[in-house]
């Protein structure tokens, strides 16, 4: 069920809102308002380490030196967190991996971190969203 409410903004922030909008393609500010909303209480569930589902996004050179299993190993270290993986081989050099996960907060933001610190990965991108909703 929906339910409507009114607020008020100053013209400046307004303007700021609504080009936030057509940059990011909303069809209203009702559907940006949600999103935002959302977004502020994944912050608060990220904080206070609830259960979090998302992907963990990989790019790296697959020569590097032990890199392949060194990810493997972490993988391993966390296949609790772990529900898929899913790789790809993006040029002769670089492979792209996709690492879904489901667990607390801080323990996918270890995985995370983890990862992205081994030499060889090029970029590491971590995306959650609520597993409570």
């Amino acid at each position: 069920m929906l339910k409507r409410f009114s607020i008020s903004l100053e013209d400046d922030l307004l303007e700021k809102f609504d080009t936030f909008i057509r940059n990011r393609t909303y069809n209203n500010r009702s559907e940006a308002i949600r999103d935002l909303i959302r977004n502020s209480f994944l912050k608060d569930e990220w904080e206070a380490d609830m259960e979090v589902i998302g992907t963990i996004t990989l790019v790296y050179d697959h020569h590097q030196y032990q890199l392949q299993e060194k990810i493997t190993t972490l993988q391993h270290d966390f296949h609790h967190q772990i529900i898929s993986t899913t790789h790809i081989h993006v040029s002769h050099d670089n492979c792209l991996e996709v690492i879904i996960v489901r667990s607390k907060a801080k323990k996918v933001k270890g995985l995370a971190d983890s990862l992205a610190a081994l030499r060889g990965v090029k970029n590491c991108s971590l995306s959650i969203s609520s597993a409570n909703n």
